[in-house]
């Protein structure tokens, strides 16, 4: 009988077990595919969250009806005008339609008179008698405060003094009341967007 062992096949010349019978760790997973366009392995990256929308009205009175602003205005016209009218004509020995001197020099006085007027009151109470008969004030649109100091001096000034200037005062004067027409979100006149203020209801 021959006693010469068969050659070693492939098989046999798998590793061993390690002892105990454990099995050997597995090797690291491979790489995932790459993406598209040689773009990142792990496809588009998700959306940067978005903000939350703030509603600018939050926290804020309610704003003023215009019909409250427009009839608030037109009492503070007559406070105004009444007393101006009177004492430029008892001035001028009457009342002349036609003499455009007497026109121009009350239209001055009256826009200087009511400029004063609305400055001092807006400063101290943030609301005209006008407003105040309405139950809307003015407030800074930042901090809802009384606007005390330049900018109650300049929302007075924008509003009341662009008429005494010649032709183009009118128009912008004009231009400035109807603006809170279509302005959002806190129908401001031209003269609230320069002061930094909103007129809101005090009801």
């Amino acid at each position: 009988m021959s006693t010469d062992q068969p050659a070693p096949g492939p098989e046999d010349a798998r590793p061993e077990p390690p002892a105990g019978g454990e099995q050997p760790p597995p090797g690291p997973p491979p790489p995932p595919p790459p993406g598209p366009a040689g773009g990142s392995p792990y496809g588009a990256a998700p959306p940067p969250p978005q903000e939350e929308v703030r509603d600018p009205l939050a926290g804020m009175p309610p704003l003023a009806h215009r019909w409250r602003r427009l009839v608030a205005r037109i009492i503070d016209a007559l406070i105004i005008g009444i007393p101006v009218g009177l004492v430029v004509g008892l001035a001028w020995g009457g009342y002349d339609v036609n003499n455009t001197g007497r026109s121009a020099t009350q239209d001055l006085v009256y826009a200087l008179v009511y400029f004063v007027y609305e400055a001092l009151m807006l400063t101290t109470r943030g609301q005209t008698v006008g407003k105040m008969a309405m139950k809307i004030r003015v407030g800074m649109l930042q901090n809802g405060q009384i606007p005390a100091g330049p900018p109650g001096w300049t929302r007075a000034a924008v509003y009341s003094l662009p008429p005494i200037v010649p032709c183009c005062g009118s128009i912008f004067w004009l231009i400035n009341v109807l603006w809170l027409l279509w302005d959002k979100p806190y129908r401001q006149a031209l003269h609230d967007k320069a002061a930094k203020t909103v007129v809101v209801s005090t009801a």
